[in-house]
């Protein structure tokens, strides 16, 4: 068997890291928490420089192309999870949460359904900007516990899931537009 290439590697590292994430939540420490959040955005960082490595060094792979899309949505979904188990969104903030978990699940049929046309859609900007909004709320709400003051890091990742929340019904209607014309048939 071939050992995958750097792209790929990166890409596997990020499903990896899930049971970490698990683990260190679980411990329900503060310093796990934090370490969590490290681990989680150098996952993320790892999203970006899979995809750069991959164009720069011409390592695109079909493996590549079908699991780094399936690594993202299950790091995201994860670590949504388990911040809504161990209370860090809560309440109404549960809505962007499920508004991000409900089309991460509609665009990943999307492009099934696509791909299968032979079709496929292109991430948009705007997309890249929900994407990086979207981490960095979700990486302020693993290391930082709900406050009781009004202003802290917890409410500035709690408005950047609204944020991320709101672009990404803005892609997903986006996706949907773009590709209606291939699903009337």
């Amino acid at each position: 068997m071939m050992l995958p290439n750097l792209p790929n590697t990166l890409t596997l590292f990020r499903i990896a890291i899930i049971p970490i994430m698990i683990v260190l939540f679980y411990m329900n420490k503060e310093m796990g928490f934090w370490i969590a959040a490290v681990f989680f955005m150098f996952a993320c960082i790892t999203d970006f420089l899979d995809g750069y490595f991959a164009r720069t060094f011409k390592q695109t792979t079909k493996l590549g192309g079908f699991l780094d899309p399936i690594a993202d949505k299950l790091l995201v979904a994860s670590t949504l999870l388990l911040l809504v188990g161990f209370d860090r969104i809560r309440g109404l903030s549960l809505v962007p949460a499920i508004i991000i978990l409900c089309r991460e699940i509609l665009v990943s049929g999307l492009r099934e359904f696509l791909a299968q046309t032979q079709i496929s859609v292109p991430v948009s900007q705007l997309a890249k900007w929900k994407t990086a909004v979207q981490m960095g709320a979700i990486g302020l709400l693993i290391a930082v516990p709900e406050s009781s003051y009004f202003f802290s890091l917890a409410t500035i990742g709690i408005i950047g899931l609204w944020v991320a929340a709101i672009l990404t019904l803005v892609t997903g209607y986006d996706y949907l537009r773009a590709s209606y014309h291939h699903m009337k048939t």
